[in-house]
Parts: structure tokens; sequence; C-alpha cells
């Protein structure tokens, strides 16, 4: 066998050094905006997108990739002897990961063994979707079957927290992904809410100003300090200078360098709007298992 490859949709905003790195394989997602539809890897950069999510009078709308997609993606690597290891955003926020499953039940139809592709449910997205792949992307690396890589993805997961500070609900009460935020919404004017993401996006606080939000987001980055976790990442949406500021914090609290400083793209921004800072923290032996 040619060993195991990652498949990840493009929701994880990982650096693209880093992708390419660790090799992994992606399905888009895509954006519909300005009258058409793009695959959301396919954009040169997000200075446009974002220009016209802050002006547009009708929000964007996103949608998930076909099976078709992710069978484009699937059958090459299977044909070349790989096993596979499909791991996805959220699947109480997107139809992505069903849409996996089925191209994964689509393929065991036709004869592949079912122990060929597994497809993991993050049941998280962005930075955090992203430090499961490369758990997974490490395991495999090592040789391990994709069963293990799964394995290893999961218990990422099991002690993977994420938090983020929007500069407004109105984008998630907009496009209808707010979830259990749902409670914060009547004060958006007056506070700038402090949100998890646990299957669904769920509030953990309310803070009355952007500043209070970045330094509460460094109380919780000395919180999983002190709780074991030894690595961080950081991602933003059209916000670098605060993710500059809190990617030092990060560095002094932890001793090292982020595993990544990075923007969410369009799926995933249209929803959450301009001005989200988010902080994610795990442990160096989850990342990569030995």
């Amino acid at each position: 066998m040619a060993g195991v490859a990652v498949v990840v949709d493009t929701t994880h905003y990982l650096p693209r050094p880093l992708v390419d790195e660790l090799g992994l394989h992606e399905v888009s997602l895509y954006v519909n905006w300005k009258g058409g539809t793009d695959r959301e890897r396919d954009l040169p950069d997000f200075d446009g997108f974002y220009a016209h999510l802050t002006t547009a009078s009708d929000l964007p709308t996103t949608s998930q990739p076909s099976v078709g997609d992710f069978l484009e993606v699937y059958e090459p690597l299977l044909e070349a002897g790989h096993d596979i290891v499909s791991i996805h955003l959220s699947g109480q926020i997107s139809g992505t990961v069903q849409s996996a499953e089925q191209a994964q039940a689509t393929l065991v139809e036709r004869g592949v063994a079912p122990e060929r592709v597994a497809v993991v449910d993050s049941r998280t997205g962005c930075g955090a979707m992203g430090f499961l792949a490369i758990a997974a992307a490490n395991v495999a690396r090592r040789g391990g079957s994709a069963a293990e890589a799964a394995a290893a993805a999961v218990r990422v997961r099991e002690g993977l927290r994420i938090w983020f500070a929007v500069d407004t609900l109105e984008f998630l009460r907009r496009g209808g992904r707010i979830g259990a935020a749902r409670a914060l919404l009547g004060a958006t004017l007056k506070i700038k809410p402090i949100l998890t993401l646990e299957e669904e996006i769920t509030p953990v606080e309310r803070v009355r100003t952007a500043g209070r939000a970045e330094a509460r987001l460094v109380d919780y980055l000395r919180e999983r300090r002190a709780g074991g976790c030894d690595e961080f990442g950081i991602q933003h949406v059209r916000d670098p200078e605060r993710a500059a500021r809190l990617a030092d914090a990060g560095r002094e609290i932890f001793g090292r360098e982020p595993v990544f400083v990075s923007e969410i793209g369009p799926v995933i921004g249209t929803h959450v709007g301009p001005g989200l800072l988010g902080v994610s923290g795990t442990r160096s032996d989850l990342l990569d298992p030995r």
C-alpha cells in the first residue's frame, strides 16, 4: 500500500505552507456571491470577498461539497494505493461530513473495502479542525493505518477547546448558524460575545469592549497552558494586528511559536463577519503521537 492520505475540507484555514508540508488533500466548499459561485480554494485571496461582504445588502451564501466532489478526490488516491482518513467541519453546522460519508458508502457499493476510507466528524471547525488533521497526518507519515490516523484525530478532539470573539452576532444571525448563541441576541449592540464551537456555536461569556475580549482570550491561553496544553494556534478575520498581539502573548505564555497564525476564509467568514479573533490549544503529544 502507498500509505494513508489525509483529506480535509477547506474550512481548516491552516497556512498553505503547513498544508503542503503535511501533504493534506482538500475538498472545497463553495461561496455564492456577486451573482456567481466560487470554490473557496480557487479564490486568489480573500480581499475582494471581504470588501464585498462589508458593503453588500444581501449576505453571500455558502454550500457544502457534493458527493461527486469527494469522489473526485477519493478515487485517484485509492487507485494510487492510498487508504484515506477524511476530516471535516462539524456536522451540526454543515452537511460536508454527510457528503463525505455518502461518498464513502458509494465506494463501498463499488467494491472498495470499508476500512480503506475513514470519515471523521471533527465536531468543530477552522484551526481546531486543523489540529485534528495535523495529528492524523503525523500518524500517516509514520506509517500508521487509516484507523490509527482517525483515532489520533479523535483523541485530539476530546481535549481540544476553541474560543473566539466576534465583533457582532449579526452575521451569525443573518446566516442562520447562530446555534445556542441565540440567547445573546438583543444585547448585540452592547457586547462583544466570546463563543466556542462544541458541535454548534455556544456562548461562553459577554464582555463590553473589544479590548476586554482580547484580554479574555489571553486569559484563556493561560488557562490552557496551566491545564497541560503546550501548543496553540491563532486565527482571525480581517484583524491581523490583534492576531499578532495575541500570538505574542501566546509566545510568552507557551514559550514557543504558535503552530499557526492565519486568516479564516469566506465560507466561515460569511457567517462570523470581520473582526473575529480565535484561539485554540492542545498538547504536543496528541498532535504528534509516537
